[in-house]
């Protein structure tokens, strides 16, 4: 599911794009704790992909990686760090210090 903080970004950077606000999460295996998440903006769902939606931006999401990211949120914080998505992922017995890796 997105936060309308992230569905917000999504659609604005879509927007710039010329794309319809689709935001694709994938988990690939890699990252400092096993598994990372990747972003990428979809032109359309594939037909297996799960898809939620929020404030009219989709997110779709792999079978494969929907066993992984079940029950997630994602929301996009901004810091004096600077600005990301960030994946809540209740799944998720480790993570790291930028946020993008995780394990099981």
């Amino acid at each position: 599911m997105l936060t309308e903080a992230a569905a917000s970004r999504v659609g604005a950077i879509a927007s710039k794009q010329g794309r319809p606000p689709i935001l694709r999460l994938t988990v690939e295996g890699g990252g400092c704790s096993g598994f990372q998440y990747k972003f990428d903006l979809a032109d359309q769902p594939d037909a297996d992909d799960v898809v939620s939606e929020t404030d009219g931006v989709k997110l779709v999401v792999d079978p494969v990686s929907l066993d992984l990211v079940a029950g997630s949120t994602v929301d996009f914080v901004e810091s004096l760090g600077g600005a990301a998505f960030k994946v809540e992922n209740p799944n998720a017995a480790a993570g790291c210090g930028c946020g993008s890796s995780f394990g099981i």
